[in-house]
């Protein structure tokens, strides 16, 4: 086992990992900017290290300071956690080449998966099911106009190497190509400094549901059940949850043995997710890999008693997995993502000091945070506050007791998105299990957003 980890993020996923490390008697250290110095991850950690002012590209994007502060307090492991540098295999590398291991997957896999034109490649030869589209890159709009003749409109336009909706524009007819093709190319090189752009037919009332795996070193796959997170914002999840109400017990093996095909197809290593599309049909195909621990991994441990953290440090220590297959999940569980933003204002970000906090409690009810009386949210990242997740014996049960967590939930002193989250759940397509990626949309109104 590790001698020492560092993590090299912050906020709830920093915590998330040092409890992990506390389990495993490992000590860890934390990294921090300047705007962090307050951050309950440093409070937490065995040994903690300032690595730059508040912006990320000074100080959580600096790959020399991050690997100078394991250095310095002789660490012998790394865990990126999810964001920042996590899918960065200049990262990974740079972390070899110090004789440090890199709790994740390996460099080359990271590259394979994170070129999505590529990683659509991969899949085709393995035959696991793909969205139609171009074989690779398109480089103008006429050469994506083209393809779009093929499979008819509408179609997505995607960057090559992005993620999280950025890069990505729906074009519904031939007369919005030109401009939907520029916006999607500027975000691409805006986000991450490739404006590469390939083209995939849009799937008509799409779920998007994803597989989480476990590989280990020796090449055995342990998938954990599915999470169907089709309620998005702008191609940003909000809830998820496990298993998917839309699946039956066919689609799922299937699913399952698609992703064990797609780890293997691509000599996957550590902790990852296989996403999917799924039509109103259970016709499912593959949209990317993940080649990270992801923000709602809670909802598979709930559901499969799972510590997946845990597992990805053993993993990465040459540990091998106690089993191999499919796990049948038990139960049912829901992931709220509590954001400081305002849904009537369109999503604001929101800044400020906590004032009074009272996470809930009670059986089934996990919260992942990094709040406390008196934080201040610094303005340099993302607004993800906390992630309230809950487990019962059925979905209507685990749907009442997130209902009943959310009003016990306090957040004062800024602005949440806790209300909408509740409309969410009390809306009857989702209370029905009948929704689409669409839904937020479609639901706008009764989810009063403005």
């Amino acid at each position: 086992m590790f001698r020492k980890i560092l993590i090299a993020n912050r906020g709830e996923v920093a915590l998330r990992v040092i409890r992990a490390c506390h389990e495993l008697d490992i000590p860890c250290v934390a990294v921090y900017s300047e705007a962090d110095a307050g951050s309950l991850h440093v409070r937490e950690a065995d040994e903690a290290v300032c690595i730059g002012p508040g912006p990320a590209g000074s100080s959580y994007l600096l790959i020399p300071a991050v690997i100078g502060a394991a250095e310095i307090t002789g660490c012998d492991a790394v865990h990126p956690g999810y964001g920042f540098l996590a899918e960065n295999p200049v990262f990974a590398e740079a972390c070899l080449d110090n004789d440090l291991a890199f709790i994740g997957p390996g460099a080359d896999v990271m590259r394979r998966m994170g070129d999505k034109s590529a990683a659509k490649q991969i899949m085709k030869q393995a035959r696991i099911p793909v969205i139609p589209g171009s074989d690779g890159p398109v480089e103008t709009a006429a050469e994506a106009a083209d393809v779009a003749a093929r499979y008819g409109y509408p179609v997505l336009i995607k960057a090559a190497a992005g993620g999280g909706g950025r890069g990505m524009r729906l074009v519904a007819s031939l007369e919005e190509m030109e401009s939907c093709f520029a916006m999607a190319q500027n975000e691409a090189v805006t986000g991450f400094g490739d404006g590469r752009l390939y083209l995939e037919k849009a799937v008509a009332g799409p779920h998007h549901v994803e597989m989480q795996v476990l590989v280990d070193k020796a090449g055995s796959v342990l998938t954990l059940g599915e999470r169907d997170c089709s309620v998005q914002r702008r191609h940003q999840k909000v809830v998820e949850e496990s298993p998917s109400p839309l699946l039956d017990a066919e689609t799922r093996q299937r699913m399952s043995e698609a992703a064990i095909a797609a780890c293997r197809a691509s000599a996957y290593e550590n902790a990852g997710t296989i996403e999917f599309l799924v039509d109103a049909g259970r016709n499912f195909y593959f949209m990317e890999m993940n080649t990270r621990v992801q923000v709602e991994h809670p909802v598979s441990e709930m559901t499969t008693g799972v510590d997946i953290v845990r597992e990805q440090i053993r993993i990465a220590a040459g540990g091998l997995l106690d089993r191999t297959g499919a796990l049948q999940p038990r139960g049912h569980a829901i992931e709220l993502r509590i954001n400081a933003e305002d849904p009537q204002n369109g999503f604001r970000p929101n800044t400020g000091r906590i004032g009074r906090y009272v996470p809930p409690g009670g059986p089934g009810v996990r919260v992942d945070s990094h709040l406390y009386e008196g934080y201040e949210i610094p303005v340099f990242y993302d607004s993800l506050l906390a992630k309230l997740i809950v487990w019962d014996s059925d979905r209507p049960a685990a749907l009442r007791r997130a209902l009943r967590a959310l009003d016990e939930l306090v957040i004062e002193g800024v602005v949440t998105n806790k209300e909408f989250c509740a409309a969410v759940l009390g809306c009857p397509d989702f209370a029905g299990g009948d929704y689409t990626t669409a839904f937020i949309e479609e639901n706008a109104e009764r989810l009063k957003i403005r």
